[in-house]
């Protein structure tokens, strides 16, 4: 665990606007409170309309010395894998299933690169490679997996219950769903993710779900959290996120 303070925000799917303004509400928090590193839950790729620009921003970003964090989500992952040669497929995908299938927002991230649609195969395959920069390549391989600050656990996807931390597998930590979300567990730290969407952030006691549907129009949100006490960064400041009272 580092510092007593840090800022989340949830899944993006290539919505650079949407991204930016977060950025700004963070900053005006900022101003008021004192910098803390803001950390990314993943999922900056797929369905929305700028993924190329999502991942320029944030590998930039980064590079000129932003105190930010970007984990790796299951669409990173796939997007990543896709662009190996050859291009290889998630195996924790239901069989009907690829990147590019149109449920899961490969082709829209290609566009945002400027990739001609209209090939499909090894010919879109190679156009891919070629038009995806070679440092976004290197960014999304070299993502994290999880970050922990402030009495609380960050990660794409969740955990899987009664394993240690140290000893979570890659596969849950991106795709894990109901076995974590069933699960009333202490997890000890406060465990932070997106990639299931929620109507609002909600706060369940022992994880916080800050995955507020972006891919599918609805907002992007982010928190801050100091000493496990939540609290969501709106356009119109802070906003207290507590557990439900048992």
């Amino acid at each position: 665990m580092t510092n007593d303070r840090v800022y989340v925000i949830g899944d993006i799917h290539g919505h650079i606007e949407k991204l930016k303004d977060v950025h700004g509400w963070i900053e005006r928090d900022q101003s008021a409170h004192g910098a803390a590193t803001i950390v990314h839950v993943g999922d900056l790729t797929d369905r929305g309309p700028k993924s190329a620009q999502v991942v320029d921003y944030l590998a930039s970003g980064m590079h000129a010395g932003e105190d930010w964090v970007v984990l790796k989500g299951n669409h990173d992952r796939m997007f990543s894998w896709y662009l190996q040669d050859p291009p290889k497929r998630d195996h924790i995908l239901r069989r009907e299933y690829e990147w590019l299938h149109p449920r899961l927002g490969g082709y829209e991230t290609l566009e945002s690169y400027g990739v001609d649609m209209s090939l499909d195969g090894e010919a879109l395959h190679e156009a891919a490679c070629r038009a995806v920069p070679e440092r976004h390549k290197e960014f999304l391989n070299a993502l994290p997996l999880c970050y922990g600050a402030a009495g609380a656990f960050i990660v794409h996807a969740g955990i899987r219950p009664g394993v240690a931390l140290g000893d979570q597998k890659e596969d849950d930590l991106i795709w894990i769903r109901d076995q974590f979300h069933l699960s009333r567990a202490d997890h000890g730290p406060l465990v932070v993710h997106g990639h299931t969407p929620v109507e609002e952030v909600f706060h369940y006691g022992n994880r916080v779900n800050i995955d507020t549907g972006a891919a599918y129009g609805g907002p992007l949100s982010a928190i801050v959290i100091e000493n496990r006490v939540v609290s969501q960064i709106t356009k119109r400041g802070r906003r207290a996120i507590e557990p439900p009272r048992r």
